[in-house]
């Protein structure tokens, strides 16, 4: 099979186009035929050695048919997502043609969307959905914060807060974003920004922050919500960097809940992928209640180009390899 290998760490010139040895899967795991994936900023941490885990082939996520099930537990034939698991951390992920994911991680979808289009939804709406329902609670006419709303994720959580009822504030580094966000159902936009707390002047009026930014907002972001709010942080836009000199007792402000979510714990028995209604997710892109289409797509031997566009953060949402 053809497979993006990285040869070394690097630049773009450590992904290298190579043929591979077809996986099997063993019992527990699925074999699964890539059609497409999508990409993620984790996977150019990983090219770098910026990341603590990544194999060969990274690529974190995918969709495709089923080749292979030794445990029954799909057919040949299925059209299914998988996401995480370990894919290009601890075993060979998504970029290549073929690969092989823990049965925890795969999900069984019914659906006509183009291959391309479906791509663009797994890991990014299972996080924005965890965090939005379970780690924040989101109520309908609740005001929501969102920092990073332009990203991916950013439009995944958009979507999913605005369907359910919440009054989004979004937040993008440029004005000339602002339409998009607003026609995606945002009800007010604001610059981006490391003191958006001192300008939102909302008299604690929010009740939630989702925050995709990092540690470089975090401190601002947990200076926002009113008294018992809640602030997620489930990106990391901003870098790596960590928060220097932090301090909990003199930096964060009273009553508020903190919450985190990576999605690395998607599949784990405290985070079942049962939990992330996929299906649900993907009837409402068909429907159009979720505006939903990758930002851009590339074929596999664009791989290159498609993580230079990742790098440059002028995508404007997901972008996808099909293959």
């Amino acid at each position: 099979m053809r497979a993006v290998v990285l040869e070394g760490f690097g630049g773009l010139e450590s992904l290298v186009i190579k043929e591979m040895p077809k996986p099997e899967a063993r019992p527990g795991e699925v074999l699964i035929a890539v059609r497409a994936f999508g990409l993620n900023h984790a996977e150019t941490h990983m090219r770098k050695g910026e990341w603590a885990e990544s194999m060969p082939i990274i690529g974190i996520e995918c969709v495709g048919e089923v080749v292979s099930a030794p445990g029954g537990e799909f057919n040949p034939g299925d059209k299914v997502a998988a996401f995480m698991g370990g894919l290009g951390r601890t075993i060979n992920g998504s970029y290549a043609e073929f690969t092989v994911a823990p049965v925890t991680n795969v999900i069984k979808i019914n659906t006509t969307l183009p291959w391309e289009e479906f791509a663009a939804l797994p890991e990014s709406y299972a996080t924005a959905w965890i965090a939005l329902k379970a780690n924040l609670d989101i109520q309908p006419g609740q005001t929501l914060l969102l920092r990073g709303a332009t990203s991916a994720l950013g439009q995944a959580a958009l979507n999913i807060a605005v369907d359910a009822g919440a009054n989004v504030i979004a937040t993008t580094r440029s004005e000339a974003k602002f339409g998009k966000l607003l026609e995606m159902g945002a009800k007010r936009c604001e610059l981006e920004g490391p003191d958006l707390s001192k300008r939102l002047n909302d008299g604690k009026q929010v009740d939630s922050v989702l925050d995709l930014i990092g540690n470089s907002t975090l401190l601002d972001s947990v200076a926002i919500p009113h008294r018992h709010g809640r602030v997620c942080l489930i990106g990391w836009l901003g870098g790596l960097a960590p928060i220097p000199d932090f301090n909990p007792l003199l930096q964060m402000a009273s009553g508020i809940h903190f919450s985190l979510f990576v999605s690395v714990a998607l599949g784990t028995p405290e985070f079942p992928v049962s939990e992330y209604h996929l299906q649900e997710i993907v009837e409402k892109v068909e429907k159009g209640i979720y505006k939903a289409k990758p930002a851009a797509v590339f074929s596999f031997d664009q791989i290159r180009e498609a993580q230079a566009l990742m790098e440059s953060n002028k995508a404007n949402g997901k972008i996808v390899v099909k293959l």
